[in-house]
């Protein structure tokens, strides 16, 4: 039985935590799944992008959960160690918001994305992650990516973020919803 939770492990931005409107919203997505269990790591205690990877890898060892029952959600600099997350670990799931790939300050900064599914969702007006970069990451390694009208924060679409992340689920095999 254990093996057929999966484990979705969120990741914020830079400025942000684990309580962000975004986090909290895909957070209560995956809350709505019988057979999922969320985990939202907080990062706050450093901006170092090797040091948030190796958190989410502590929390991930520490949850027990199989590989093949892994989604992992970031955005931002959460999106960049989920993707480098996924790039050293097959895992069933990589939904990224406004991820930050293909930037020069970060390490690995495009890393080979291993998720059995992936979803990238970028801005369009995005001025911290600049949004050519990542569409030629997705390009190259043939990762679908859906782009918006919205800037870096995506807090114009939030609704389609979450119907997205929702049909993400579903999609993956995460199980049903439970009765609203």
């Amino acid at each position: 039985m254990p093996t057929s939770i999966t484990h979705v492990f969120l990741s914020h931005g830079l400025e942000s935590g684990p309580g962000g409107t975004k986090i909290q919203a895909l957070k209560a997505v995956a809350e709505s799944f019988e057979q999922v269990q969320a985990h939202a790591i907080d990062h706050r205690s450093s901006k170092d992008p090797e040091i948030r990877l190796a958190q989410m890898q502590d929390a991930i060892s520490a949850s027990g959960a199989n590989p093949d029952r892994i989604i992992l959600a970031g955005s931002s600099m959460g999106g960049w160690v989920c993707a480098q997350t996924s790039a050293q670990r097959a895992v069933l799931g990589c939904f990224l918001l406004a991820p930050a790939l293909a930037m020069p300050d970060y390490p690995q900064s495009s890393p080979r994305i291993q998720a059995k599914h992936v979803q990238i969702i970028h801005g369009w007006d995005d001025d911290v992650v600049p949004p050519m970069p990542v569409i030629e990451l997705a390009r190259q390694q043939a990762l679908p990516i859906l782009m918006l009208p919205d800037g870096h924060r995506l807090a114009s679409s939030l609704e389609r973020i979450t119907e997205e992340f929702r049909t993400f689920l579903l999609r993956v095999g995460s199980g049903s919803t439970e009765a609203v």
